[in-house]
């Protein structure tokens, strides 16, 4: 089924084109609805290439995705010069990528349209000169950063490729970076596993002018002490998104649930599941998040190629309008374009 490959931030499954081949075609659902797909990565490694052409592949497999945020996967870091500088190589990539897009020479879909990238945080305020080249290298399109903070007890579990403490959105160091962000404009991804919700809900009401957008519904996990555990899992991880959603400087990300630490397990079966399967799965933790922020602070992901190991582009934003089917025409829009239109300011 998935093909395992070694790559920059530890061992990720990768996708299959001959296995996500073996499905069916679809029919594409509702296919002129505008799409901002907000959370994208770009890669030509661990044997896997994942550029332009192939994103726009996806993107163009039917959906009408208008444009698209590319989102830092330590892809093109410079390989010389301070270590701390090392990120901006990754923005001036995605830049040039995005100026390819924008030329129109490649189609209607303006990738990478904004740049989430990368700062150390934990350099406190030092972390703002590295977050002015961030802002001078996307010229125009850098937007914020994501600092990974993903980490559990169980060795089973993968820690996220920062190799963060347990409580790194807590350290004095790191807020003191974070404290750089709000004043040149920018946002923070969060990043980490759904027992450390509480971690994000208090660095939201620590900063509460910073636009926080929540990552793959919050991480839950059901990978290492976690599997088999996945009623107990979603009540801790709804308790948390709960509280999290007090906090109105906080957006989410709904998808990142194709990941094979998560609690499903498409990327196994013999065949790749149809949109409507993925959505009756996906049902309660999409619901859950769209009852508690509201649709305005909601916004349907890829997280391509990663849970491209799981589902082609096309059946996963089949799966997604499915999902969006009750809401209403006003629901719809912001869940797939405009809610990532106003965080991303595109």
């Amino acid at each position: 089924m998935m093909d395992k490959a070694k790559d920059a931030v530890g061992t990720v499954i990768m996708p299959n084109d001959a296995w996500l081949a073996s499905h069916a075609s679809e029919d594409i659902i509702d296919p002129t609805l505008p799409i901002v797909d907000p959370h994208h990565h770009l890669w030509n490694r661990g044997g896997h290439r994942y550029l332009l052409e192939e994103l726009l592949a996806d993107t163009g497999s039917g959906h009408n995705v208008v444009a698209t945020v590319f989102v830092d996967c330590v892809a093109y870091y410079r390989a010389q010069g301070p270590a701390e500088m090392k990120p901006i190589g990754e923005t001036e990539f995605a830049n040039g990528v995005a100026a390819m897009a924008a030329s129109g020479a490649y189609g209607p879909t303006r990738a990478c349209a904004a740049i989430v990238g990368h700062a150390d945080l934990l350099r406190g305020a030092a972390a703002r000169e590295v977050l002015q080249a961030q802002l001078q290298a996307g010229n125009g399109r850098f937007r914020g950063i994501r600092h990974a903070g993903g980490w559990d007890a169980s060795t089973q579990v993968r820690n996220s490729h920062t190799h963060p403490p347990a409580d790194l959105y807590g350290l004095l160091t790191f807020r003191e970076g974070f404290a750089q962000l709000a004043p040149l404009g920018l946002s923070f991804e969060a990043w980490q596993y759904h027992p450390q919700l509480p971690m994000v809900t208090a660095l939201a009401r620590a900063f509460e002018d910073t636009s926080i957008i929540l990552n793959h519904v919050g991480g839950p996990l059901g990978a290492g002490p976690y599997a088999g555990k996945g009623d107990e899992t979603f009540a801790n991880w709804k308790r948390g998104m709960h509280e999290l959603a007090r906090s109105p400087n906080v957006s989410v990300k709904l998808g990142g649930l194709g990941m094979p630490i998560g609690m499903f397990d498409f990327h196994q079966r013999a065949v790749p599941v149809t949109s409507l399967k993925m959505a009756d799965a996906l049902r309660p933790w999409i619901d859950t998040c769209i009852d508690t922020f509201g649709a305005s602070r909601c916004m349907f992901e890829s997280n391509f190629p990663v849970d491209k190991a799981s589902s082609s582009y096309a059946v996963l934003w089949n799966a997604f309008k499915r999902l969006a089917a009750g809401a209403s025409a006003a629901e719809r829009t912001d869940l797939f374009s405009a809610t990532a239109q106003r965080v991303y300011r595109l």
